[in-house]
């Protein structure tokens, strides 16, 4: 197969030359038909340097880059390309003659053997990147190119700068076995080992997460992206979407610089990046796209845009210029790691036209750093020079020597073919890599036994460690490049930080903020947002239809905090805990019970004026205990209802305070059996009443059975069956404090849980019977004679005491915590007053102030008229 492919290279190269040409006139003939036809190749492709050695190496370099392409529509001959001479390439290829020329000056590196090489033009652009391959592999004359017997002539290519163009080098390389190192492309698509099996570099591959943690770093979350039309573009756009998936930057817009530069077309992407917010733009190209590109930007006079500048033209000396800086100045990128080339200027000072006469390239580079030509004969229009002229540090294009980049990869490259050369002959017989143990053979090496050696070569030069992985590429070191205004007023590229891809994960990327100097319009960092941030106590809400990084800026909501800038959610609050008022932090909830604040020192001076007042009732009481009206109404009874009184309204004071163990058995209970008691008492006196009126007949015996102790025995038996129902309930269910969260989250309700809702309400439930009982027989004996029938008054009574405690349930029920509490409380006290006032009141009246009316007969109304 590689046989007939070389027979065919000739016929490849003419095609190409018909595709594209930088010659003036294309001329392919065509004998007329004979018995032998014959294809004649009319336009070689020449190499610009070249020099013979035992061990020949191809380099390719765009020394020239392509301002406009031609129109290839395939309808006529298309026109040369117009290409623009490059002395930063001119540079790099001047660098790999000086690599051979100290290998083979060397002792130690490849001893008694000699290195040479072709050096082609690419143009920077695919199709004569093509070109140059063929042409390399063919030979330098017709007659060099059936070299199918033995070994090839080139053992490996140094080269290319562009992805785009490496592609296809690569792929025309690849049949042969020929390996190629690259010294610029660093597209990702080149780790695919299936597709490039002999392509190796030494500038590192696309660490696109290099990027995006600079953009992170800078909190630039809305950003542009430009790249050129070719594979480096797409593969670099691609894994820079891919690094930023899960961070917080987001892509505003994707533009393409088309390859056949278009003006209309690129004053739609400008218009673009003039409309944005984006304010930090990507670009991902070449400098001989982004040439024409910048030239058209400049002339719309458009500023305030950040860039950020891939390797491929961040140390680009094209845009160096002063007339530049105001619109490219602040540029920040990852550059190549530079490197030190002991001898690069003094060989870059021997290269003029009186040592090199016939050389294009050198009366190009002439005419790019004087604007002189040094020859005529060439045809330039510029006005004549010696050529002789000195090459000064002005002439950064070309004499940037101080901190090489590229040319330093190139450098890294040559020797890393020589290294490898060198361990190949130095291999030991029967002790080689290669079938059977063997060896190549020192007169007829094969280049794929030299890719054996450069995938494990590893060496040192000036202090760096150089050596391949197994996809090829070297350790991804950059430095981060800040494009800052020089003293002449010119674009100086300074270094402001590093990327180490060796560290750990999130300590690669060390920057210096202080030594970046931004845009020249503002003297801070651009902000490039598309929303502003969300400050604590918001949370981020995204807006329909747009990226993650556009989004409003929402409150969180009551018992959700944030405390971070840009919180994608508010988190809950502990359940202790509840948000204050900013929404920012967690505070500790409000407790509430019902304490002895305003309304609990309320409650405690009415219970305690009851309290006193029923006292105050008894002292009365036993000391007119002898008279009429206290003996007539069963002082006995009187006493132990105003017993129970007192403390109905002294267990008010149990509902008071923060609820315990102990006060939330005794608040319930202890309300339950005095309040029984007391309703007990007022029940037998009311038996006692009604008995008393309706025994009319002589020897009736009804009230033997409403004696003293019937009494007593009524009202401890009523007594104890709420006793019962209480310490059946103490037993099953106690009440027992608790917090209640639930109607105000905000806050703690301390509350006493009943425990039993059913024995709770058997309590009150009993005390409900035994009044409603006792209000039947009083209402029935209301109208029996007597000036002074109780009845009326315990009718009265029992008619407030139900009428407060049927309004107390519905309260009580829809009452939270401290004030159902509350309720009840005012409960007790309100039917405590009612039935001290009803069956009370008028005794003191009369005993107090009536006395005259504290008479048996007055009472029988059977006093005298």
């Amino acid at each position: 197969f590689r046989m007939h492919l070389l027979a065919l290279l000739p016929l490849l190269v003419s095609v190409s030359d018909l595709i594209l040409t930088s010659a003036p006139s294309i001329s392919i003939f065509f004998p007329a038909t004979s018995a032998t036809k014959v294809c004649t190749l009319q336009n070689s492709f020449q190499p610009d340097f070249v020099a013979e050695g035992d061990f020949v190496i191809g380099g390719i370099f765009p020394l020239h880059y392509n301002q406009e392409m031609p129109d290839l529509n395939s309808t006529y001959l298309p026109p040369p390309v117009n290409c623009r001479f490059d002395p930063r390439a001119f540079r790099w290829a001047q660098t790999l003659r000086l690599a051979v020329d100290e290998i083979n000056q060397s002792s130690e590196l490849l001893p008694n053997n000699t290195l040479g090489y072709k050096i082609f033009d690419s143009c920077a652009y695919p199709l004569t990147g093509q070109r140059a391959a063929l042409a390399m592999l063919n030979g330098l004359k017709e007659r060099d190119a059936p070299v199918c017997s033995g070994a090839s002539p080139l053992l490996a290519v140094i080269g290319e700068s562009g992805s785009a163009q490496s592609i296809v080098v690569s792929r025309i390389l690849r049949p042969f076995r020929i390996p190629m190192i690259s010294y610029f492309s660093s597209c990702a698509c080149f780790t695919d080992r299936r597709k490039f099996p002999t392509f190796f570099r030494v500038i590192p591959n696309d660490d696109y997460q290099a990027i995006a943690q600079l953009l992170i770093h800078f909190n630039w979350t809305w950003v542009g992206l430009v790249r050129g039309d070719h594979e480096y573009g797409r593969f670099a756009v691609q894994g820079l979407l891919q690094e930023l998936q899960g961070t917080q930057v987001c892509v505003a817009y994707q533009e393409m610089i088309p390859l056949l530069y278009n003006r209309k077309r690129a004053l739609e992407i400008m218009q673009v990046m003039r409309s944005s917010l984006a304010k930090v733009v990507v670009v991902f190209s070449a400098e001989g796209e982004m040439t024409p590109f910048l030239r058209d930007y400049m002339n719309q006079n458009i500023t305030g845009i950040q860039w950020v500048a891939s390797e491929a033209w961040v140390t680009a000396s094209v845009f160096t210029g002063s007339e530049y800086y105001p619109f490219l100045g602040g540029t920040i990128g990852f550059g190549i790691r530079k490197g030190h080339i002991q001898k690069l200027w003094e060989y870059l000072q021997t290269v003029n036209p009186q040592q090199y006469p016939d050389n294009v390239l050198v009366h190009e580079l002439w005419e790019a750093l004087y604007g002189c030509s040094s020859s005529q004969s060439f045809g330039s229009r510029l006005p004549s020079c010696s050529g002789q002229e000195l090459l000064l540090e002005q002439h950064s294009a070309y004499m940037n020597t101080s901190s090489p980049r590229v040319a330093y990869n190139v450098y890294k490259a040559v020797y890393a073919v020589a290294h490898s050369l060198h361990n190949l002959l130095l291999c030991q017989k029967d002790r080689g890599p290669f079938l059977n143990n063997s060896c190549a053979q020192s007169n007829n090496i094969h280049p794929w036994q030299l890719q054996h050696y450069l995938q494990e070569v590893t060496f040192d030069i000036d202090g760096e460690e150089v050596n391949f992985d197994l996809k090829g590429d070297s350790i991804p070191y950059y430095d981060v490049i800040n494009w800052q205004r020089g003293t002449g007023g010119n674009i100086e590229f300074v270094n402001v930080g590093l990327f180490d891809g060796t560290k750990s994960a999130g300590e690669e990327l060390v920057i210096q903020d202080s030594a970046i100097i931004p845009t020249p319009v503002s003297p801070q960092v651009p902000v490039s947002i598309c929303s502003t941030s969300c400050f604590p106590g918001y949370r981020k809400a995204v807006r329909r239809g747009e990226p993650l990084c556009c989004f409003d800026c929402v409150p969180c909501d009551t018992g959700k905090i944030s405390n971070q800038t840009n919180s994608v959610d508010c988190t809950f609050c502990p359940e202790d805990f509840w948000s204050n008022e900013n929404r920012t932090a967690c505070i500790s909830k409000k407790v509430e019970f019902l304490a002895y604040d305003t309304l609990g020192i309320i409650l405690t001076l009415i219970a305690v004026v009851g309290a006193c007042l029923t006292m105050a009732v008894f002292a009365v009481f036993f000391y007119h205990r002898n008279t009429a009206i206290v003996r007539v109404n069963n002082s006995e009874l009187s006493f132990f209802i105003l017993f129970a009184l007192t403390l109905c309204f002294l267990c008010c004071l149990v509902f008071i305070g923060e609820p315990t163990v102990w006060s939330c058995m005794l608040r319930h209970t202890a309300f339950s059996i005095t309040f029984s008691l007391c309703i007990s008492c007022i029940l037998g006196k009311t038996l006692v009443v009604l008995a008393a009126f309706t025994a009319t007949r002589p020897g009736d015996n009804i009230m033997k059975w409403l004696g003293p102790k019937q009494q007593r025995a009524i009202i401890f038996g009523s007594t104890a069956v709420q006793v019962i129902i209480c310490v059946a309930w103490l037993i099953d269910a106690p009440p027992y404090p608790s917090r209640n969260t639930e109607y105000e989250r905000s806050k703690i309700i301390l509350e006493c849980s009943v425990g039993s809702n059913l024995a709770f309400w058997c309590v009150l439930g009993y005390i409900g019977l035994q009044a409603c009982l006792c209000f039947v027989l009083a209402f029935l004996a209301r109208k029996l004679p007597g000036n002074f029938n109780e009845a009326k008054f315990i009718t009265f009574s029992m008619l407030i005491f139900c009428a407060v405690w049927l309004a107390f349930i519905p309260a009580y029920i829809s009452s939270p915590g401290n004030y159902a509490d509350a309720v009840e409380s005012f409960a007790i006290l309100a039917s405590g007053f009612g039935l001290l006032f009803c069956l009370f009141a008028p005794k003191c009246y009369i005993i107090l102030l009536k006395p005259e009316k504290n008479t048996k007969q007055h009472l029988m109304g059977k006093e005298k008229k």
